[in-house]
């Protein structure tokens, strides 16, 4: 009997990594009211959802980790008006850089600025659905732009987690988007672009 070389040897099937579902995205809204708030990692997981009623949406990733956020904010001409992002999450296991970070617009150019927790921050990190505090921003001015860009992770084990807030006459299994705030259209101060589905 010959005997088999071993470079002919069938090996077993390779292992393989990525069964869960990952999304690398930058979501963009539009304010339209000031906002002076704190938002939570549940505010950012509640960013996509799914509907399974028209009022009860489900969030469709089960963890999320912020890299930037971007603002854009103008003040009217002759007068000035400040933006501010703080990552300062104090609870243990989300814990910010406590840096603020602001810019100020004269009315002739947007107040701009674009950051991101340092690293090595627990911020910076994976982080579940939670009421911790990701970070608070300060956007005194209406129609403020604001990009969060955000990677999210499904799970392949355990069941969706409901969202925070009840949407309103969602499409039953129809994918949409909230306000960074996690509220609904109705109430949000966080408007998607145009074309956007957002109950």
């Amino acid at each position: 009997m010959r005997q088999r070389n071993a470079s002919q040897i069938i090996s077993h099937p390779p292992p393989i990594q990525g069964f869960e579902v990952k999304h690398t995205t930058k979501l963009r809204f539009i304010t339209n009211a000031a906002v002076n708030q704190n938002f939570t990692y549940q505010n950012l997981l509640d960013a996509i959802c799914i509907a399974t009623t028209a009022i009860a949406p489900y969030d469709l990733f089960s963890s999320v980790k912020l890299k930037q956020i971007e603002v854009w904010s103008i003040a009217a001409v002759g007068t000035s008006s400040s933006c501010s992002v703080v990552f300062d999450g104090a609870t243990a296991g989300s814990v910010g850089d406590l840096v603020t970070h602001t810019d100020t617009s004269t009315g002739i150019e947007p107040a701009h600025l674009k950051v991101r927790p340092q690293k090595k921050t627990l911020a910076s990190n994976y982080q579940l659905s939670s009421a911790a505090v990701a970070f608070y921003m300060d956007l005194p001015t209406v129609g403020s732009i604001v990009d969060v860009s955000l990677v999210f992770r499904g799970s392949t084990q355990g069941a969706a987690l409901a969202a925070q807030n009840a949407s309103i006459g969602a499409i039953v299994g129809s994918t949409f988007w909230r306000g960074i705030d996690g509220l609904a259209v109705a109430t949000t101060k966080f408007l998607a672009p145009p074309g956007v589905q957002q109950f």
